[in-house]
């Protein structure tokens, strides 16, 4: 099985930054993308950020674009989310997410999320 643990999360004012990091652990012979997703209380879970396993390619959601970036160590253990110029409407719990190469029979994981929360 593999385990991840998000960390980082905390209270910060809107225009603040946080640096979030999601911690692999376990073993599985799959090759993993990686993602973030959060999710606010009363709403669904939405995608966030997503990098390739190897860290090259990355993708993000409108709503954070030019504003986070996701980046991955070299041993592709540990996966960031660098949040900048934070808003109210980033308040969430953010989760990380392993992406199975497509075509796989990999399975997902999720860690169990951290708190973002943003005041204005």
């Amino acid at each position: 099985q593999v385990q991840l643990v998000e960390s980082g999360g905390g209270s910060v004012q809107a225009g603040g930054s946080l640096r979030l990091s999601c911690a692999a652990s376990g073993y599985t012979d799959c090759s993993y993308a990686m993602s973030w997703y959060r999710q606010a209380p009363g709403k669904e879970r939405e995608f966030v950020s997503s990098i390739s396993s190897a860290g090259t390619t990355r993708s993000y959601a409108d709503s954070v674009k030019g504003r986070f970036t996701i980046s991955r160590d070299n041993d592709r253990k540990k996966v960031y989310l660098q949040m900048n110029s934070l808003k109210p409407e980033d308040t969430a719990m953010y989760y990380c997410k392993t992406v199975p190469t497509p075509g796989s029979r990999c399975v997902g994981y999720w860690g169990q999320g951290t708190q973002v929360t943003v005041s204005s």
